[in-house]
């Protein structure tokens, strides 16, 4: 009789904590705009969803400085985008302007919901489509509108709505067009430039590139809101002209050639 090997238990594998911690703020903070959001604080909530944006730029970051980079990581940074940038955004479209299609009639009341459930729906897809393609994509574009920049668009609008005096129901006609066509824009196969490529890590840029960033931050210091709203609309509107543009010269050059 042989003696049988003795089988060990598997190792419990840890996590990283770094990036993860800045993952989970981020999350944090757009659950947090949801929550100020039931309470009618949409400023805010707003700036909660920005605050989500600017610590989801950091922890990708973090992670290869670090050398901390796993693929639980990159999970877990697409739920957290979900909540932030999915769910957040439309709860607080709904609950700041979208609700109040109701005072309209039953019907008008589903469209309320349904338009908010087309931007979360469409984030949705967008990250799932994003997590299949990471490894074919050009790093140089995104393909569809990145949820952060559509959570901008739409969160900048709310706090410069809510800073000048003008409440959610003036305009609940607006705001359901805006959310449908801002998430079916993160869905769509128009190419927007990821910033991906700019010489930020070789930590020397041009000097254009400090002239456009006085131009940017001294209206941002006077006016948050409406600059926000401003910059992300052009970024929104730069991907259907670019790619509609790209094609009209492909088409001019095969008819030349």
């Amino acid at each position: 009789m042989t003696d049988s090997t003795p089988v060990r238990p598997p190792r419990h594998r840890g996590i990283y904590l770094l990036p993860n911690l800045v993952t989970t703020g981020a999350m944090f903070a757009g659950f947090y705009a949801i929550v100020v959001s039931i309470g009618g604080d949409y400023s805010s909530a707003a700036i909660a969803v920005f605050v989500a944006a600017l610590l989801d730029g950091m922890d990708g970051r973090v992670a290869r400085l670090t050398g901390t980079q796993s693929e639980f990581g990159v999970q877990y940074d697409s739920l957290s985008d979900l909540v932030s940038f999915g769910l957040a955004p439309s709860l607080v479209m709904y609950t700041w302007s979208l609700s109040t299609l109701k005072d309209y009639g039953p019907t008008w009341g589903k469209i309320g919901w349904a338009a908010a459930f087309i931007y979360a729906a469409c984030a949705a897809l967008r990250l799932a489509r994003f997590n299949t393609q990471v490894g074919v994509i050009d790093k140089r574009y995104f393909q569809g509108l990145a949820s952060p920049a559509a959570a901008a668009v739409c969160m900048s609008f709310v706090w410069s709505m809510d800073k000048f005096g003008i409440i959610g129901e003036e305009v609940c006609f607006i705001t359901p067009v805006m959310a449908v066509v801002v998430g079916l824009l993160m869905v769509s196969r128009f190419r927007y430039y990821s910033f991906k490529s700019l010489p930020m890590s070789e930590g020397r840029v041009p000097f254009l590139w400090i002239i456009v960033a006085v131009l940017v931050l001294v209206p941002f210091f006077i006016d948050p809101p409406r600059v926000l709203f401003v910059v992300f609309t052009l970024y929104l509107l730069s991907g259907p002209v670019m790619t509609l543009w790209g094609r009209a010269t492909r088409r001019r050059r095969r008819s030349v050639a």
